[in-house]
């Protein structure tokens, strides 16, 4: 029997049991001294396990630590113990795999610690594991914004769950995800930046409206030169895809079909304007639909606002 699913929308909390949380979450840390050894067969418990025995979490989303977070993590745990136990599961030889406290694991083992508080929990698939290990990081892990979107992404692909699906698992909004998401679409450079907290998520998704990778690397490093707000940000973006007034009028047929080659040099030029993918869609006799793509409310209210800033700048 799978015990994951049905807690996954509430992370680990769900799956522990309460009077074992409620003893482990108190004020006066958990000592390994306190607590049974494994016996090697049980679920739902918690013990005291030796550090190495247990592996990696292959499925953590987190790719930076920041070395103080842990210098100070370690000199919390020797002046006060460790007050919240990690979360493994059972592995082969009897060993154990890393769901949760990867932070907690590696300074009890710099400290030198050798046996740890574990709550052992029942995880029988590799696909419950990676849904269950990038929740939970994503409900309780200070993960930054990059972080958070490759994790979306994995859920998407390797557990084939939906954007709605997501937001309700986390405990979040669609469009929040479909935002998130959407940062991966930006240059490393960006994502990069971004994930080392020197631009915020603001300042990301104005930058996703530009169309030219060119043109998104040079804002960046004038953003960060010269430390543009994210309205800063906007009205710069806004102004690279304003058309200008005197910009040379494309010349097109008053009767017939369009060519081939004007027809996507047309597309091409409202794709750099709108910042998003623009189709053209004509009859023989000249007649059409012009089919303008959007991929979230929030992606609707900002090509809104932008034809309406267009309006107004030929009026």
């Amino acid at each position: 029997m799978n015990l994951i699913k049905p807690g996954l929308g509430r992370g680990l909390d769900a799956l522990i049991n309460p009077k074992l949380k409620d003893k482990a979450d108190a004020p006066i840390a958990i000592q390994s001294s306190e607590l049974q050894k494994d016996d090697g067969a049980s679920f739902d418990i918690l013990a005291k396990i030796p550090v190495e025995k247990i592996s990696p979490n292959p499925y953590q989303p987190r790719t930076e630590f920041e070395p103080q977070a842990l210098e100070e993590l370690k000199k919390s745990i020797l002046e006060n113990g460790l007050i919240q136990p990690i979360t493994v599961r059972r592995a082969q030889n009897n060993s154990y795999e890393l769901i949760s406290g990867e932070r907690r694991l590696r300074s009890c083992k710099e400290i030198g610690i050798r046996e740890i508080p574990a709550y052992i929990i029942k995880v029988d698939t590799k696909e419950a594991m990676l849904e269950l290990s990038l929740i939970e990081n994503i409900q309780r892990e200070k993960l930054n914004a990059i972080e958070i979107a490759n994790a979306y992404k994995r859920l998407i692909d390797e557990c084939n769950l939906t954007q709605e699906e997501i937001a309700d698992k986390v405990g979040k909004d669609r469009t929040t995800v479909t935002n998130f998401i959407r940062l991966l679409k930006l240059p490393q450079r960006i994502q990069q930046s971004l994930a080392k907290d020197e631009i915020t998520t603001g300042h990301a998704r104005a930058l996703i409206n530009l169309t030219s990778e060119i043109q998104q690397i040079e804002l960046l490093e004038k953003m960060i030169k010269h430390s543009y707000s994210v309205r800063k940000v906007e009205d710069e973006v806004r102004k690279l895809l304003s058309p200008k007034k005197k910009a040379k009028i494309v010349s097109l047929p008053t009767t017939g079909r369009i060519s081939d080659a004007s027809k996507k040099d047309l597309e091409e030029k409202m794709q750099r304007i709108l910042g998003t993918k623009v189709m053209f869609k004509q009859d023989k006799n000249g007649a059409g639909e012009i089919v303008i793509e959007f991929y979230s409310t929030a992606e609707l209210e900002r090509l809104y606002e932008l034809l309406e800033s267009i309006g107004r700048g030929y009026n």
